[in-house]
């Protein structure tokens, strides 16, 4: 039995695995795709303090998970489908196998938001991405789409524009979401176009995509804007649907935590994009992971 088992190999994670393990808890941090989460797959982080540079996403939650290792965390690959709390222990159910834990951190993240919209599910892999910087490189000297507004999809239509012919970035609103100085770096890049209070409402093509169908909200009028790829950046969901009898969530379906991550269930905390905050950033997941990890350490010195 470990003293910590944490779910989710994210920033938040990972920080609690180093919390956890150099304070000489037995730790294993389960992660059932890759380790870094939405992090590694980012291409450059401007904002995480000590990098005035800037370092790439997979990088950093490279030298994040090394640091866990070093310490002792133990990484395990697996998928997660159920948690329950029996006596002073949790029982956690992987595909295959089952662990037990003293506490828990739940730390799975947030994945992509899907539009919802007739030819995004079967195009997905033929032209819609939800990762600019995993299939970007597909779309040299070729016109995409960017979905979104907020910093997210700015910062990864910035980062298209070193492939990519020309980039319509659509945005319901009449105005950006993401921070100032990334909309200056869109408005002023040459690539980089706008289709305002509008919305995708079809995708189509034969084997890959070829038009898509953008409806504008105010008027209702459908215009057809011929691309061969689509990138969303729409917002998170967060991965929460294995818990959800367990924990209590607001309206998102995020985790709802108090300021030390405690969930309400003794010895089960939250951190990272998972639970309900104000700010999902690198920087607030690593504090979410590290306050995790000294409450759990806290908890099983009570037990």
């Amino acid at each position: 039995m470990k003293d910590v088992a944490i779910i989710g190999a994210g920033p938040a994670g990972l920080s609690a695995g180093i919390y956890a393990a150099r304070a000489k808890l037995s730790t294993v941090i389960v992660e059932k795709m890759y380790p870094g989460g939405q992090a590694a797959i980012t291409d450059r982080i401007e904002n995480y303090p000590g990098f005035n540079e800037g370092i790439g996403g997979s990088e950093l939650t490279d030298n994040m998970k090394a640091q866990a290792e070093k310490f002792g965390a133990e990484l395990l690959n697996g998928d997660v489908i159920g948690i329950k709390k029996e006596n002073e222990k949790f029982i956690i159910q992987l595909t295959g196998e089952t662990l037990e834990a003293k506490t828990v951190i739940l730390a799975m993240g947030a994945e992509s938001r899907k539009l919802g919209v007739k030819g995004e599910k079967e195009y997905t892999g033929r032209g819609v991405s939800y990762c600019a910087t995993c299939d970007g490189a597909f779309y040299t000297d070729k016109p995409i789409m960017m979905v979104g507004g907020g910093d997210t999809a700015i910062e990864e239509a910035l980062y298209l524009t070193r492939f990519a012919e020309s980039i319509k970035v659509v945005h319901r609103r009449d105005q950006l979401r993401a921070t100032k100085i990334l909309q200056e770096r869109a408005f002023k890049n040459e690539k980089i176009k706008f289709i305002w209070n509008s919305v995708v409402d079809e995708i189509k093509g034969q084997d890959m995509v070829e038009e898509v169908i953008v409806k504008n909200v105010k008027t209702g009028e459908k215009t057809s804007v011929l691309v061969n790829g689509v990138f969303v950046a729409i917002g998170l969901v967060p991965n929460t649907s294995f818990v959800k009898d367990l924990v209590k969530l607001n309206e998102q379906g995020y985790i709802i935590t108090d300021e030390n991550m405690g969930t309400g269930v003794p010895g089960l905390y939250a951190a990272g994009d998972v639970r309900q905050k104000s700010l999902r950033q690198v920087v607030t997941a690593v504090a979410d992971g590290a306050i995790a990890a000294v409450e759990a350490g806290k908890y099983l010195e009570s037990l």
